[in-house]
């Protein structure tokens, strides 16, 4: 059995504060949206003497939205980088200072009067968010033993979803979701930093890192020591095992580019990026971002929407929580499965739900509206089982010491993308085109993921990282059936 020691944990708690950072700052904007809007206007007002139309203010609030998933973007592809110059830790380390500077920059902006101030600091915040999707899981995958590399895994999602549930309690209206509190609760994205920076200070460095990136074994065995509590054997044993992987890997550190030339590695990468588009367009993007609006237009009442979007939030920490003890007993492929065809059959069952609905204008929803809230919610319960926290490990699981920054960089950069897709494609175009069959193109898209996980999806629990890679470099698409 292995040791959870009081480094391992304190460890992983400093790192997935990162993710936390993410998820807190993910929709933290939308519950304050028309005082936003507000400010916006009054600020345009003093800079240059007119006011905004209701369409240039949403324009306006769309563009500061938006900036943090542009940030966010462009910090994931350059995460990789980061992680191969200065490593997982000090990488952390930077970025956090930078998320420090962009929450310190939103609270500003309503004391000098700027938007442009706001939107310049959504920018920062999500470059902060970028580069830590893509250090936080390098790091904590770097540091788990194998055997508990799953459960740990799972903390990467544990704290999304904890920041954006902790972002909904806030951003109620009664709270700091108002004109006096929005700039409180933008603010508030620098707690995590300010913690964060505090405890990487006494956490070690990723020893794979040291190891095989750098050949500084003994450094290595240095912070193995303290994450294993002194056990000599399971030290000698990664130790050995990291030896291995280096000698046996036949990809150096690589760029993005090479990466993305590399046959060897095409099917890993492949699956990789699968496995997150899996988790972006199954229609969680839109359930986190809407729900408030989504809830309204299916016909339920203002207070009534509010609270089921908080259940939204509870039901996905509980349901991670539960996933922590079942990633290393059932495994990736089972729990990513169950969840992409139950998150399938919910999406059917939505579209019904909204066909259920009577037409706006008439009576209260009464029963279907019921209805509707359960099948999103057991959308969320699903989502939870495995979508929502295994694509944030994949790689690490998929992918060597040398390409792993740039394959992290890449599939995470293509999460990011994804994630604005169906922001922008979930408001712009399903509700408006598809009305009451909103849900029906993700139902159709998770069939897909459902058939492609099946088929092609290798099991990584108990594998060594070296392990799984040469299997998928041997077998290619039938590494599942291995």
């Amino acid at each position: 059995m292995v040791a959870v020691t009081a480094t391992l944990v304190r460890s992983v708690f400093a790192a997935v504060l990162g993710m936390f950072y993410f998820g807190y700052n993910t929709g933290v904007v939308n519950a304050p949206a028309a005082s936003i809007q507000q400010f916006t206007n009054l600020s345009y007002h003093s800079h240059y003497g007119t006011y905004l139309n209701k369409a240039q203010q949403d324009t306006i609030f769309t563009i500061i939205t938006s900036a943090f998933i542009v940030g966010g973007m462009v910090g994931a592809m350059g995460g990789g980088f980061v992680a191969d110059k200065i490593g997982r830790k000090r990488g952390l380390i930077v970025s956090q200072i930078t998320g420090l500077l962009g929450g310190i920059v939103m609270a500003i902006s309503k004391p000098v009067s700027s938007w442009e101030v706001l939107l310049v600091g959504r920018l920062v915040v999500g470059l902060t968010a970028g580069l830590n999707t893509v250090l936080v899981p390098m790091y904590v995958s770097e540091i788990a033993p194998v055997d508990l590399r799953g459960g740990l895994g799972v903390f990467n999602q544990l704290a999304v979803t904890s920041g954006i549930f902790l972002g909904q309690i806030l951003g109620l209206s009664e709270v700091l979701g108002n004109e006096q509190g929005w700039p409180w609760l933008l603010a508030i994205a620098v707690i995590p930093c300010v913690m964060q920076l505090a405890i990487l200070m006494v956490c070690p460095r990723s020893p794979r890192y040291l190891a095989i990136s750098l050949e500084q074994v003994d450094e290595a065995r240095k912070e193995l020591m303290k994450l294993r509590n002194n056990d000599e054997d399971m030290v000698d044993k990664e130790l050995e095992e990291m030896k291995a992987e280096k000698e046996a890997e036949q990809e150096p550190e690589m760029s993005i580019l090479e990466l993305l030339s590399s046959k060897n590695l095409r099917v890993a990468l492949i699956i990789c990026v699968v496995m997150h588009l899996s988790q972006q367009f199954s229609g969680m993007v839109a359930i986190f971002y809407y729900a408030v609006n989504f809830f309204e237009s299916a016909g339920i009442s203002v207070d009534n929407a509010k609270y089921a979007n908080l259940g939204v939030g509870s039901i996905m920490v509980a349901m991670t929580l539960v996933t922590i003890p079942l990633m290393d007993r059932l495994g990736r492929r089972i729990l990513h499965l169950v969840g992409l065809v139950g998150m399938c059959i919910m999406a059917i069952l939505i579209v019904i739900a909204q066909n259920l609905m009577p037409k706006k204008g008439s009576e209260e929803s009464g029963g279907s509206g019921g209805f509707l809230i359960a099948v999103t919610l057991g959308f969320v319960v699903f989502f939870a089982v495995g979508p929502g926290s295994i694509p944030w490990m994949i790689a690490g699981e998929m992918f060597t010491q040398g390409p792993r920054p740039a394959a992290s960089s890449v599939v995470v950069f293509v999460n990011w993308a994804a994630n604005l897709a169906v922001g922008l494609l979930f408001p712009l175009v399903l509700i408006p085109e598809l009305d009451r069959f909103t849900f029906l193109p993700f139902a159709i898209l998770l069939a897909v993921f459902s058939v492609f996980v099946f088929v092609f999806l290798p099991e990584t629990k108990g594998k060594t990282v070296g392990e799984t890679t040469l299997l998928l470099q041997e077998k290619g698409w039938g590494a599942r059936r291995n």
